[in-house]
Parts: structure tokens; C-alpha cells; sequence
């Protein structure tokens, strides 16, 4: 009988011997990557943490002690701990379990996170509100207080707000452990000075020294008197590990190891030791991302978050065959290849990303291109700096950075890029609704965020030759920052032919007939207007709310500065016009057009705005994303519909209402 399905409480694991302990974590293992091959997720990351997991869970109570995650996408074993295997078969739907902590699935959730390096920051707020609270563990006056434990990778810990934490928890005078997960890698390779201290480590064979010179460490160290005393309350084990030389040390934490992070009795004893100890620690655990089976383990990149795969044994061996499934090929491949034919035609150009080489596409340039291209590790707000600082020696840079991960950027975006008036160019991937990762990856505010910075330039890609074409005119920008947004997803083919170059602040009408100042052109009873890839499904709404009723589609391409002419010209007209954006309603694409209504002293009654709503929408599948906020074919359709009934025009029907549409207004954007 297997004891994965038997677990509903980590209390449970208290009651094994190491044996069954290691049972278990094959069972982990296996019930996650079976998962995983069915629905994707993050797999690697997973597989490196199993018997870390258990271990925590074997020494501490988390039902009444504090785990807190960074990131978040190593959780599912602590899941699976915590009563959740139940919910595994539904893993990253509405239905099933998150791909991140989330405290609405369970009170072992202290935070939704997904964001690299705030696990410490929000673990000394609790370790601290906890000794306010006269909670927290104290040995001497309350043995049976609340311990605090965060769990962070060796990638993320050179993070800014890492820093920061590890600044700030170095002052705790109580119980504080930092368990660092250390698997050599990010989502890729970690790259910068701290990720090469730890290849030198690992590398390093002098650990049998450091209990020699344990005592003179802690009494050299910034509040070294009281850790000097803490000494003789460490176990032998602990004292013999302490690591000299650390560079933690210098925030006054103690570091110890590193350890294995797979033999689960020398996990189990540092922790329990780590757990008496009464002042913040370092707890340095080595792991392989990807452990447990040989592909995973090859490359642990490819396997950091797949999407669902086949898996195919090799009858008579422990090898194996994986093949990813796709869909069709992805707006990050088609950037790829966009980015790399940019940048072999033009020398000038640059580009980085911040520890998403493969997840944004930017690898095959670096590959191409070394010498121009550089991922820094996960560091949003220096990459942009980084770029800025290129663009005043007269570069051209391409920043590629996932939506999310920009708003960690958004004061450098206004400070050292916009302010200045430097052309930083932001290519946007997962922007809009993201699927399986939900709520905390999901990228809604790009615009809102970037349409404030004046000079700003925000375009939105609807396919392959739209997004070559939005890269081009942004090389060719150089009045200040610009950006283009794509989602997570497959390009459509349906333009396939190719499409007309951008223009500064001008929509490209997809059904000529209702193309304004064109030469026979008639006005549609309803215009939608679609920022980015709503722009297809706007085309399928239209083709089926029947053919009394004329529709006309816009790619409106920009957002800033947004198609005044064409505002003009239909609501001037009466025209209802339905904005369609996989982005929050909230200061995007539809406001902009509202905005610019009312500068132009136009009556907006006419206009309705489809979007993303004021509340949270949690992990499914992108279509049923879409769909929940009715921004999906079936949803444009039922918009134009009502925009058409509450329309005189609209009323008439499309034959007897149609009129020629003027010409397109003087004051168009240029």
C-alpha cells in the first residue's frame, strides 16, 4: 500500500522511520512528475526539494511554527504534506491545487507568492510580529513559542529585497533560520558574483576545518558575544559545520554547511538542531534540481516548468524518452527568432533578460550573440538600469522580461529610463492572462503602470509578422521608453500573409470595408477596437453575430498614443465602439480611449470596455481565463450585441444602416 495517499497531516511523517521517510519521497516524486506530464507545471524545481520538505515537516510544527516560500514553485511537496494530494489531479485549474502557495487552499499557505526574494523580508515581519504578539520560541521563557523558517534558492538570494531581509534579519535577537536551497541553478543557469562564490564552495574540500575555527568566527561577528555564547548551545553537528568565511556573516547570521540536501538523517539532525538555536541562521542545503529521474536531472531548464509531456521507458533500463506536447508555435519562439534576425542586421542593437534566457527567448541570441546579450540573473531592476545606462552610450536595448516580473522594475522604468528620455525597449512576454500560474504571473498592469510616464510608447503584437513589425518600429524609436506586449500563447495564423509597418499612434483596420477615409468604405453599425491578440477572437465575434449586423475590427496596436482620428471619426458618427484588452480595465487600453474621447469633447455613452475586472482570477486554463472575464469570442460577441441593440444604427441592421465613412480627421496622431 503506498503512503502518499494515506497523508493528511505532516504530523503523520513524526511516526515513520527514515526508511518509510524515503519511500515516501519516491512516491513524491513520482506522483508529481506523473502529474505534471499530464497538465505541466513546475517540475525540476520540485523534484530537488523532496526530502528538504519532508525533513522540515519532520522537525517542525507548521501548523504552529512559520514557513514562509520564496518564489513558491518548490511547493508541491509541502502540498501533497499538508492533505492536498487529493487536490494534485487538479493541479493548476480552478478545481484543483496551485502552482504556488496560496493561503485560501490551506492555513500551511502563509502568502501567495511567485515573485523571487521576499520570503526573508516577510519572515522577519512574522518573526517580529510574533515576539510582539509574545509568541515566538524563546528556549529559556517560551520553549514552546513559534519558530520561523523561510526557504530560498541560492538564485534568489542575490535578489535586491533578499539583501534586504538578510540586512534587516541579522538584527533579530531570536530564533531565525534561512534555509538557502542551493541547486547551482536559477530557472537556468544563476549568473553574477554570488552565484560564482557558491560554484567555489561547492568545488571547495575544507569543511572538516570549520569546527576548529567556529568560536573565533562567532566572537569576530557582528554581535559575536551573544552568538559566542549561543555556541555552546549549537549540537555537535552544527558547531562542526559552521562555515567560515561566509559572506552572511557580514549581516551577523551564523552559516552552516553546506549539507546534503538528500540524505534525510543529516537533514533531520541539523534541523533539529538548527531548531533549539536561539539567534538567526544560515542553513546551506545542497540539492539537485530535477532528482529522481534522469531527464529532469539533464536538464533541469528544459524541465523547470514544462508544459505536459509524454514519458516513454526504455523496456530493460532506468532511461527513458520524453516529448513535450505543443500547441503550435509560441509568440516567445516567434520573439526568438524576431530578436535574433534584429540584431544580426543591426549591430547596435542589445538585449538581456533577468534569469528567463528560455522563458522569454532570449537564449538564442545570447547564443548568437554573446557578446551583446546578457542574462543578470533575477535582478528586474538592474537589467533596466543596465539597459538604460546602454541606451546613453548610444545603444539600442531590448529588455525581454515577463510582464509580472517588470512591475519589479517600474521605478527605474520612471527614474533612469523615461525621465531621462532614454529609448529603452521593453518586450513584454505573458502579458495578460497566463493560465495555469494564475494570479501571481498574471501580467494586467503593464499598461497601466507604463501609460503614466510621458514619451511612453506601448504597442501590443497580434501574431508573428505584427510582433516583427512592432520590434522594428521600435528600433527605429527614440523619443523615450517603449514597449510591446504579447501573451503566453500560440500565434494565430489567421493574417498569415504579412501585415503594414507600425505608425506612431495609428490602428490597423482588419475588415477593410469599414476602413475610415478609404475610397468606398461604409461604417459599421459597431467598431471594436482590440489592443493585442482580442483582436482574433474580435474577428470571430464578429464573422458570427450574423450578417445583419456589420462589424468592423480594429488592431489598434498602441495604447500610447492611442488612434484619436479614428475615436473621432466614429464616435463622431454615432458608431458604438466596444474596446477589447487582456489587460485590468483599470488604466489600460479602454481608458486611454476614454481619455482621449473626452479630450476631444466626444460623448463616450456610446463606448463599452471589455477587460480584465477589478478582482483576482486564479489558475485554469487560459480559455477558461478568458472566457471568465467575457473577453473570449463568445464574450465579444454578447458585448456587441448589446452595444448594437442599445444603438439606433444598430437597430437598422448593417445593409440599411451603412453610410460611406468619412474621411480620416486632420488631428490624427502622427
Amino acid at each position: 500500500m503506498k503512503i502518499l495517499p494515506t497523508i493528511t497531516s505532516p504530523a503523520q511523517l513524526r511516526g515513520m522511520e527514515i526508511s518509510q521517510l524515503e519511500v515516501l519521497a519516491g512516491e513524491i516524486r513520482e506522483a508529481i512528475c506523473e502529474q505534471v506530464s499530464k497538465t505541466g507545471g513546475h517540475l525540476a524545481p520540485n523534484l530537488g526539494v523532496v526530502e528538504l520538505t519532508i525533513a522540515l515537516h519532520y522537525v517542525f510544527d507548521f501548523a504552529h511554527d512559520r514557513l514562509l516560500f520564496d518564489v513558491g514553485h518548490q511547493c508541491y511537496p509541502h502540498k501533497l504534506l499538508t492533505g492536498r494530494y487529493p487536490l494534485l489531479s487538479g493541479l493548476r485549474t480552478g478545481k484543483g491545487m496551485a502552482g504556488f502557495p496560496a493561503p485560501s487552499e490551506s492555513a500551511y499557505d502563509l502568502f501567495s507568492v511567485g515573485h523571487a526574494g521576499t520570503g526573508i523580508s516577510t519572515a522577519v515581519g512574522m518573526a517580529r510580529g510574533d515576539t510582539l504578539n509574545g509568541e515566538a520560541y524563546d528556549p529559556a521563557k517560551r520553549p514552546d513559542g513559534r519558530r520561523v523558517v523561510t526557504l530560498i534558492g541560492d538564485a534568489s538570494i542575490v535578489n535586491g529585497v533578499a539583501m534586504e531581509g538578510l540586512n534587516n534579519a541579522g538584527t533579530l535577537k531570536r530564533q531565525f533560520l534561512v534555509v538557502l536551497n542551493d541547486n547551482g541553478m536559477s530557472i537556468s543557469k544563476p549568473q553574477g558574483a554570488v552565484a560564482q562564490y557558491f560554484d567555489r564552495l561547492r568545488m571547495s574540500h575544507v569543511y572538516a576545518d570549520f569546527k576548529r575555527g567556529a568560536k573565533d568566527i562567532l566572537r569576530m561577528m557582528p554581535g559575536g558575544s551573544l552568538l559566542h555564547e549561543a555556541y555552546h548551545k549549537m549540537g555537535e553537528a552544527t558547531k562542526a559545520m559552521i562555515s567560515e568565511g561566509a559572506w552572511f556573516e557580514h549581516f551577523g547570521i551564523v552559516t552552516v554547511g553546506p549539507i546534503d540536501g538528500h540524505s534525510l538523517p543529516a537533514l533531520i539532525e541539523f534541523l533539529s538542531e538548527a531548531a533549539e538555536f536561539d539567534r538567526p541562521m544560515v542553513l546551506h542545503v545542497q540539492t539537485v534540481k530535477g532528482k529522481g529521474f534522469q531527464f529532469t536531472e539533464r536538464d533541469a531548464s528544459k524541465f523547470h516548468s514544462p508544459p505536459a509531456f509524454d514519458r516513454y521507458e526504455e523496456r530493460g533500463t532506468t532511461n527513458c524518452r520524453v516529448e513535450l506536447k505543443s500547441k503550435g508555435r509560441t509568440f516567445t519562439a516567434a520573439f526568438a527568432d524576431a530578436l535574433a534576425d534584429l540584431m544580426a542586421r543591426d549591430d547596435r542593437v542589445v538585449a538581456a533578460t533577468a534569469a528567463m534566457p528560455d522563458g522569454t527567448g532570449v537564449s538564442k541570441s545570447l547564443e548568437l550573440f554573446p557578446d551583446r546579450v546578457w542574462d543578470t540573473g533575477i535582478c528586474e531592476s538592474h537589467a533596466l538600469d543596465m539597459m538604460a545606462g546602454l541606451a546613453r552610450c548610444g545603444f539600442k536595448p531590448f529588455l525581454a522580461v515577463y510582464s509580472t516580473f517588470l512591475q519589479r522594475a517600474f521605478d527605474q522604468a520612471f527614474q533612469e529610463a523615461a525621465l531621462q528620455g532614454l529609448p529603452v525597449r521593453l518586450c513584454l512576454d505573458r502579458a495578460g492572462l497566463v493560465g495555469g500560474d494564475g494570479a501571481v504571473h498574471h501580467g494586467f498592469c503593464d499598461v497601466a503602470l507604463l501609460r503614466t510616464l510621458p514619451g511612453a510608447c506601448l504597442l501590443a503584437a497580434i501574431d508573428e509578422a505584427s510582433l516583427r513589425a512592432a520590434l522594428a518600429f521600435m528600433a527605429g524609436y527614440d523619443d523615450g521608453l517603449s514597449a510591446v506586449r504579447y501573451p503566453r500563447d500560440v500565434v494565430s495564423e489567421r493574417f498569415a500573409g504579412g501585415t503594414p509597418a507600425f505608425e506612431l499612434g495609428r490602428a490597423r483596420c482588419l475588415t477593410p470595408r469599414y476602413e475610415v477615409g478609404a475610397p468606398g468604405a461604409v461604417l459599421p453599425d459597431v467598431a471594436v477596437l482590440a489592443f493585442g491578440t482580442p483582436a482574433i477572437d474580435a474577428m470571430v465575434a464578429a464573422e458570427s453575430v450574423g450578417e445583419g449586423l456589420a462589424v468592423g475590427v480594429w488592431d489598434a496596436r498602441f495604447a500610447k498614443p492611442v488612434d484619436t482620428g479614428l475615436i473621432a471619426a466614429l464616435l463622431g458618427a454615432g458608431v458604438p465602439v466596444v474596446t477589447v484588452e487582456d489587460h485590468a480595465l483599470i488604466g489600460g487600453f479602454g481608458a486611454a480611449v476614454l481619455e482621449a474621447a473626452q479630450s476631444l469633447g466626444l460623448d463616450t455613452s456610446g463606448v463599452t470596455r471589455l477587460g480584465l475586472p477589478d478582482a483576482w482570477i486564479h489558475q485554469d486554463p487560459r480559455s477558461r481565463q478568458l472566457a471568465e472575464a467575457g473577453i473570449d469570442a463568445a464574450g465579444i460577441g454578447r458585448a456587441v450585441r448589446v452595444a448594437a441593440g442599445s444603438s439606433a444604427r444598430g437597430v437598422l441592421g448593417g445593409a440599411q444602416a451603412a453610410r460611406p465613412a468619412g474621411p480620416t480627421p486632420a488631428h490624427r496622431v502622427r
